[in-house]
């Protein structure tokens, strides 16, 4: 890659069609930890005009009321009218959830913490970066900040014209592999008819962008809203949503590779989920001890078997030791079994519907981005000298 560059990433609102169903997956999801911290959970959904459809596998001791919950979350959004095309009275909602396979679970299903197999052959990466306080890349995190301000201003009624889909993609020019200013943002804002394209273009601007991204504009900064003149239809009515859609927006904003495996709808013995936010946890530790400006950890695993059948660092160039040394080190810290990385980060409770939105790293709030763990890395580091 060149010394000078643009990189983008997207975010979306949670009035999206595919958030909506991240976010009821995960309502579902959360609903039946609360009841059972044991449930296993894979549960998926879908929404066009006017209907949301909810499938998957649930074992649990719990009972959820699947059609309340969906209900609930689509006015939660914001979805409170039928002229959106889908509001939370009016929905039609099916249901189809069914028992975990047994085949599944006996690899699974272990007696000790220690012995808890992954609940699935696969790969995943975590991503940590020291451009940002929260070690994010620059471009996603301000995409998602942009979408997060779209809908505040919405439901503060500050822009009370706004409906709840929308978009935001910002693109951030580099030199090196530090973010110089920004290039151009794109929002795309969901509207009541009543409302001229002049004036929303101008609120946006004033009330949505200029508070987020200030910092980092001049005067040649482009901006992009509303490309096409009208966005009055949307959310499900203008595009069919569906769980797990979004897993680049819900990670790096492409800055760093992906798995392949989404997040929402499934509980942590799902190592799709568990995995990957290990992964992220210790990628972070990585770049906050000192020992890389940017690190993408890879950790992979094979269904029943608790162990990894790999763990790869690649810190680009900007290690301070080798990359086979952070592996060596990493290892003497952190415990990559599914049932330790549970109990580490105390996965087993319901917090996972706010993940559905706005993206799962770099938010204070979640247990994957506490660095409790860096005295010790360093120390393991300092004992292979």
């Amino acid at each position: 890659m060149s010394d000078n560059y643009l990189f983008t990433s997207e975010s979306v609102t949670e009035g999206h069609p595919d958030k909506i169903c991240d976010q009821i997956s995960d309502a579902v999801l959360d609903n039946l930890l609360e009841q059972d911290p044991t449930s296993h959970v894979a549960v998926e959904c879908f929404t066009t005009t006017g209907l949301v459809i909810v499938g998957g596998e649930v074992t649990s001791r719990g009972y959820v009321d699947v059609q309340k919950i969906t209900r609930s979350v689509l006015n939660d959004i914001g979805y409170t009218d039928p002229a959106y095309g889908i509001d939370a009275e009016h929905a039609g909602i099916l249901v189809s959830i069914h028992e975990q396979s047994p085949d599944i679970a006996q690899g699974v299903n272990k007696t000790t913490v220690e012995e808890q197999g992954a609940g699935d052959q696969g790969l995943m990466f975590g991503y940590a970066c020291n451009e940002t306080p929260e070690l994010m890349p620059l471009p996603i995190m301000l995409a998602h900040r942009l979408a997060e301000q779209l809908a505040m201003v919405r439901k503060s009624g500050e822009l009370s014209y706004l409906r709840p889909d929308g978009k935001t993609q910002v693109a951030v020019e580099y030199q090196g592999n530090k973010p110089v200013r920004l290039h151009n943002v794109v929002v795309a804002a969901q509207h009541h008819d009543t409302v001229s394209l002049e004036q929303i273009r101008q609120d946006i601007t004033q009330h949505v962008i200029e508070p987020i991204c200030s910092h980092y504009m001049d005067d040649k900064t482009q901006f992009f809203i509303n490309m096409t003149g009208k966005f009055v239809v949307g959310g499900p009515q203008g595009d069919t949503g569906l769980t797990g859609r979004k897993i680049i927006v819900d990670t790096y904003g492409g800055m760093g590779r992906h798995g392949g495996g989404c997040f929402s709808g499934k509980d942590p013995s799902k190592v799709d989920r568990s995995g990957a936010y290990m992964a992220r946890y210790v990628a972070k530790h990585l770049v906050a001890a000192g020992f890389a400006e940017r690190c993408e950890l890879q950790v992979s695993y094979v269904i029943g078997r608790a162990e990894p059948t790999s763990i790869n660092i690649n810190t680009f160039g900007s290690g301070k030791l080798t990359d086979e040394k952070l592996v060596a080190a990493i290892k003497k810290v952190f415990d990559f079994r599914p049932g330790k990385i549970i109990e580490h980060l105390d996965l087993l409770r319901p917090m996972y519907r706010p993940t559905a939105a706005y993206g799962h790293f770099g938010r204070a709030e979640f247990p994957w981005e506490h660095l409790n763990k860096v005295a010790q890395l360093q120390a393991a580091v300092a004992g292979m000298a």
